[in-house]
C-alpha cells in the first residue's frame, strides 16, 4: 500500500498546481448550475402534480453536482492512459514493480480529488451566499452531514472502478471514443446528472436503482438534503460498499486477463 499511497500523494500536488483551469471551470459550473436551476423551476412552476422532490431539495442537489462534478462524471478521464494502451507503450508501464491495477487506481483516484479540491470551495461558499431561493442549504443535522461525506467518499471510490473498467475495455476494442461515449452517456444518465433519479418514471428508476452508477452522484446528494431517511442512508451506504468490492474485482480479474493477450509490436 506504501506504493500506491505514494502514487496518490504525488499525483495529488501534481494536481493541484492547475490553478488557472479550475478557475475557469467554476465559472462553467455556475453558469450551468443557474441554467440547470432555472430549467427545473420552469417545470416545477407549470406541474399539475407535486414532485417527488422539493425545488428547494433539487437546488441544492444541482450545486452539490457541480461542486463536486469530477467526482462524479465518466468524461473526466486521463487520455495518458489512452494513449499507452493504443500506442504500445503500456509495455513500460508493465515493467514497474507494482500491480497495474492499484497503480492506475491511485493515479485516477487522485486526479479526480485535487481537481474537486480546487474547485469545490468556491463553489459551495457562493452557493450558500446566495440570494434565496437560489441558495444552497444546510443538511438537516450533523450525523446527515457524516452520513453523507461517507456516501461521497465511497461514491468516488465506486465511481473509479467503474472507468477502470472504462480503460480496461479499450484492451478490446483499441477505441477510446466509443468506450468512452457508452460509458459517459449510461453513466451520466442513470447517475441523475441529467435527470434526478426521483423524477424518473419508475420503471427507470428500477434499473438506476440496480445499476451502481445511481449510487456515485444521487445516492448522496440525496443523502445531504434529507430526502433520504438516516436509516435508508445507512443501509445503501452499505450497498456502496458492496457494490465497490465487487466492481474492484471484477476490475482486477478483467485487467489480469487482457495483460496476458497483450501483444506489443515494434522495438
Amino acid at each position: 500500500m506504501r506504493v500506491y499511497l505514494s502514487v496518490l500523494k504525488l499525483r495529488l500536488l501534481y494536481g493541484m498546481q492547475y490553478r488557472a483551469a479550475a478557475l475557469a471551470g467554476v465559472a462553467t459550473q455556475f453558469f450551468w448550475g443557474f441554467i440547470t436551476i432555472m430549467v427545473f423551476e420552469a417545470f416545477y412552476e407549470y406541474a399539475t402534480n407535486t414532485p417527488p422532490i422539493s425545488i428547494k431539495e433539487l437546488i441544492t442537489y444541482i450545486w452539490l453536482q457541480q461542486a463536486f462534478l469530477v467526482f462524479i462524471t465518466m468524461w473526466f478521464r486521463d487520455n495518458e492512459l489512452f494513449d499507452l494502451i493504443t500506442s504500445g507503450n503500456i509495455a513500460y508501464e508493465l515493467c514497474r514493480p507494482c500491480e497495474l491495477y492499484g497503480f492506475w487506481y491511485a493515479k485516477l483516484l487522485a486526479q479526480r480529488l485535487s481537481s474537486a479540491l480546487l474547485r469545490c470551495f468556491p463553489i459551495l461558499i457562493v452557493a450558500f451566499c446566495l440570494p434565496y431561493p437560489y441558495n444552497m442549504t444546510l443538511p438537516p443535522s450533523l450525523t446527515t452531514f457524516l452520513l453523507f461525506l461517507g456516501a461521497l467518499l465511497l461514491g468516488l471510490l465506486l465511481l473509479v472502478a467503474i472507468s477502470m473498467l472504462l480503460y480496461i475495455s479499450v484492451f478490446i476494442t483499441m477505441s477510446p471514443v466509443g468506450s468512452l461515449l457508452v460509458f459517459s452517456v449510461l453513466g451520466e444518465f442513470f447517475a441523475g446528472l441529467i435527470i434526478p433519479v426521483p423524477l424518473m418514471p419508475i420503471w427507470l428508476q428500477k434499473m438506476a436503482n440496480v445499476l451502481p452508477f445511481r449510487w456515485t452522484a444521487d445516492f448522496p446528494f440525496r443523502v445531504y438534503s434529507g430526502h433520504i431517511p438516516q436509516n435508508e442512508a445507512v443501509l445503501g451506504i452499505l450497498i456502496q460498499l458492496v457494490y465497490l468490492i465487487v466492481l474492484v474485482w471484477l476490475g482486477r480479474t478483467a485487467l489480469n486477463r487482457v495483460l496476458r493477450r497483450v501483444v506489443v509490436q515494434g522495438g
